[in-house]
């Protein structure tokens, strides 16, 4: 069951739903991998809509595997990400938005 509280987020790939969510060693990952700036100018980079296809599929693999998926990038380069490139772009700024929410 999915607890968007807990940051989670369902990530239809191929039609199989995935739970996901940025724990923070999936946003230290990220961060390591991203190579210019902070998880700072991402955020900046999907609240300004200039977000880079990469920045997406960086998002999806890091809240993948924070959600205790195995794969990485590389497994993703062919498969169907929500049925969409917009509806991949869309959670994954979900993922970030979920990650840095206040508690309610």
């Amino acid at each position: 069951m999915l607890n968007p509280h807990a940051g989670e987020v369902a990530v239809p790939i191929d039609g199989e739903v995935h739970v996901a969510k940025l724990t923070l060693g999936a946003l230290a990952a990220l961060e390591a991998e991203l190579e210019e700036g902070a998880l700072v100018d991402l955020v900046e980079r999907f609240e300004s809509g200039r977000y880079r296809g990469r920045d997406v599929l960086a998002l999806i693999v890091a809240g993948l595997r924070g959600g205790g998926w195995r794969g990485g990038a590389e497994d993703l380069l062919s498969a169907d990400i929500g049925g969409s490139p917009v509806e991949a772009a869309r959670l994954a700024a979900e993922l970030l938005a979920r990650a840095f929410a206040p508690p309610t």
